[in-house]
């Protein structure tokens, strides 16, 4: 058997590293067929992943994720593309969160904007 780690810090808060977590569990049931429990907690929530040949747990903090999952004989082989496409996912969706937030900080401003002259 094959291990994966995956670790990737973030700055998001839980409530919004839930909201991740959650995209990440929907890709994997539908692009993999994996399936998927949330487990939450007060301080971190767990979700673990299952299906023949891998079987894991992505941990959801505050401030971090931590992948850890185990192949199978047969995908064992294609550990290290597995964990780069899992780290892939994963990245992107930490980049789209933060895109979202920037874009939500520019719309809740208070401040009122001045027109630019050309």
């Amino acid at each position: 058997m094959a291990d994966i780690h995956v670790h990737r810090a973030h700055a998001f808060g839980l409530t919004r590293a839930r909201a991740i977590a959650l995209s990440w569990a929907e890709e994997l049931e539908e692009r993999y067929r994996m399936d998927c429990t949330i487990h939450e907690g007060d301080d971190s929530d767990t979700v673990t992943f299952v299906r023949d040949g891998v079987n894991g747990s992505l941990e959801v903090r505050a401030d971090s994720f931590e992948l850890q999952a185990k192949l199978g004989f047969l995908l064992s082989a294609f550990r290290q593309q597995i964990e780069a496409e899992v780290g892939r996912v994963l990245d992107a969706l930490l980049a789209k969160e933060a895109g979202t937030a920037g874009k939500t900080r520019v719309k809740t401003t208070s401040k009122p904007t001045k027109p630019r002259k050309r």
